[in-house]
């Protein structure tokens, strides 16, 4: 029996959105955000579970749906302290006087952490597939049994109607031998 695909809902970040679509595979996600490159294994694409963020784009099969990621004051927060024109000035500043005492230097930024593994998945997709298997057996087992039970039903009827054909059979018999028997009992009062 063949069954249709399972959507799920995918995300990526794209400037300060995310964009999210439901479609059957990370591969059909990808075609559809224009992604030449495997976002996936690179961690910059997941899968979602969150039953929230998964409403409009369940409602919206295969179209791309953007959502702001933050607010306006989130974003400009986000922004470095020192932006591109400061630091050109300052730049220019130190080109144009070498006697000025350097400057100390920022303290460098901790970089990032790396980010926590993916969980492994292969349990969950085991599990899947063996719902999926177990599924399409029982759809077998269910079909198999109904067949065998229109079998019966088949020769149910079948021994009924001999049956009833027999009854009428040796119901004349025995209407035949009581007529017989009840003029023998009238001959021999009779007599």
């Amino acid at each position: 029996m063949a069954r249709s695909p399972e959507l799920k809902v995918f995300r990526t970040p794209i400037g300060f959105h995310d964009a999210y679509i439901a479609a059957p595979s990370q591969k059909v996600a990808l075609e559809a955000w224009g992604s030449d490159k495997d976002l996936f294994s690179s961690g910059a694409a997941e899968r979602i579970d969150d039953l929230e963020l998964m409403r409009e784009p369940l409602a919206n099969p295969g179209k791309v749906i953007r959502k702001l990621r933050g607010t306006m004051v989130e974003h400009m927060a986000a922004l470095p302290k020192d932006g591109p024109a400061r630091r050109k000035k300052a730049a220019r500043s130190k080109d144009s006087d070498d006697t000025t005492p350097a400057r100390k230097a920022k303290p460098v930024a901790k970089p990032p952490p790396k980010p926590k593994p993916r969980p492994d998945r292969s349990a969950l997709a085991g599990a899947e597939a063996a719902l999926t298997d177990a599924e399409e057996r029982h759809e077998s087992e269910r079909a198999a049994l109904a067949k065998r039970q229109a079998e019966l039903d088949r020769e149910r009827r079948k021994l009924e109607v001999d049956q009833a054909r027999e009854r009428d059979k040796l119901d004349r018999k025995v209407a035949a031998a009581r007529n017989k028997y009840d003029r023998a009992m009238q001959a021999w009062r009779d007599d």
